[in-house]
């Protein structure tokens, strides 16, 4: 932000939606920024991106713009030594398919599930997903790609029953 006011800059944030969606993500912290460009895709889609990104600069002859170690290690939100996402979040593959089941096609926990999900892991995500609309409501605007962006494709109340988890 400091540099961002200095320079007269437009400051970005970097959230994903995966981290959008499940609430892995600090207000105030790395949520600060006046435009989310990467905020409507799931943390895979960013991988996808990127590495997209690489094998076209590859292609013309210039250097990777993400350095490979980047991508190559695991997701970390560096809060202390050696923290990995996944040690409380489900593997990003499994997370976002069951968020696309969600967000994008609407589906209910039980409809989630008949799909060959766990329950357990659905209705973590689920709830997960129900207690972080409060931070979504103070998330910068994002790009819209997808048929339902956070902010202006969906926005549910803060104060609920999560009835989403209920089988």
């Amino acid at each position: 932000m400091a540099w961002s006011n200095k320079f007269n800059t437009l400051l970005l944030t970097t959230g994903n939606k995966s981290e959008m969606a499940a609430g892995y993500c600090t207000l105030y912290g790395d949520m600060c920024g006046a435009i989310a460009p990467i905020g409507d895709l799931y943390k895979t889609e960013v991988y996808t991106l990127a590495r997209h990104l690489n094998a076209l600069a590859d292609g013309a002859g210039r250097p990777a713009p993400i350095p490979a170690p980047i991508l190559d290690k695991a997701p970390s939100a560096e809060l202390r030594l050696d923290q990995k996402d996944q040690d409380s979040l489900p593997e990003y593959e499994l997370l976002d398919a069951i968020l696309k089941n969600y967000i994008e096609e609407n589906r209910t926990s039980t409809e989630i599930q008949s799909l060959g999900f766990e329950a357990e892991v659905v209705d973590k995500v689920l709830g997960m997903t129900a207690r972080a609309e409060y931070k979504r409501r103070q998330a910068a605007p994002v790009i819209k790609v997808s048929k339902r962006a956070f902010g202006v494709g969906r926005r549910l109340p803060l104060a609920r029953h999560i009835h989403e988890t209920e089988s």
